[in-house]
């Protein structure tokens, strides 16, 4: 009878040591990346964004691995993955929390529409599920550490009259979806203009300025002074690592007015 209370409180033990083991670490900052192509990037990796990063600063790589964060964070196309916004935002992010490691989570997809950013939607082009590819990195991250926030890339393929009128209810309902999975309600959210570069832009960030007096703890980051690469689409690096680190200041904004 001794014999087998001491193996019941053995067992006991074991379960609860695994338990512990199995709880995702507070001090591990985990933000998502999403969107279409601005978000994955289309800079180029000079010898300049080659170095760049920081000793507490990961990525979820495509196989669901934590490794060190360095240019191209995305892996939606990989002929093309450049320097995006996420790598300096990351890095701004670590540099403003010393004692936290910060996890980045990649999970844009370019040339996609928001229409295939909700639940059971395909991308034709890319063969993925926008979303619900997310969803699941979304969870196994949620093993690691605690998700404080989301930054948002897209709009590129809405920016016209019919789809941008439908944008916001999309963009809002998203959100809504995003906070539900993180189990957080203020989940800051911060989007980011499109590029001033092309008139037709302006169509989805005239509904992305209403953003932030419309769904609490959101926030827009400026594409003021941004240069395109020379396809008057994409980001070119140096105006790339500019866009995260305004993503960086909306962040920390939202943390300091009471997001969590």
């Amino acid at each position: 009878m001794h014999i087998r209370i001491k193996n019941f409180l053995t067992v006991i033990i074991s379960l609860s040591s695994i338990t512990c083991l199995a709880q995702p670490d507070s001090n591990f900052h985990l933000y998502l990346l999403a969107g279409q192509s601005n978000m994955a990037g289309r800079g180029e990796i000079s010898e300049k964004y080659k170095d760049q990063g920081n000793p507490r600063l990961y990525v979820l790589d495509k196989d669901n691995e934590w490794v060190a964060a360095k240019h191209p964070l995305h892996f939606d196309k990989p002929p093309v993955a450049g320097v995006g916004p996420g790598l300096s935002f990351g890095i701004e992010m670590a540099n403003a929390n010393p004692g936290v490691k910060i996890g980045l989570v990649p999970c844009a997809v370019g040339g996609t529409s928001i229409n295939v950013w909700e639940p059971g939607a395909s991308d034709k082009a890319t063969k993925t599920h926008p979303y619900d590819d997310a969803l699941k990195r979304i969870e196994e991250a949620m093993k690691s550490g605690v998700f404080k926030g989301v930054i948002w890339h897209q709009g590129e393929s809405d920016s016209n009259p019919k789809a941008a009128a439908a944008y916001y209810a999309k963009l809002a309902k998203l959100i809504e979806r995003v906070r539900i999975i993180t189990r957080d309600p203020k989940l800051p959210f911060v989007a980011g203009e499109l590029g001033r570069f092309k008139e037709q832009y302006a169509t989805i960030n005239t509904v992305l300025e209403k953003l932030p007096g419309m769904v609490k703890y959101t926030a827009v980051a400026s594409s003021k002074g941004l240069e395109h690469k020379g396809d008057l689409t994409h980001f070119e690096s140096a105006s790339a690592d500019k866009l995260g680190k305004r993503f960086a200041s909306k962040m920390k904004g939202l943390h300091k007015k009471g997001a969590k």
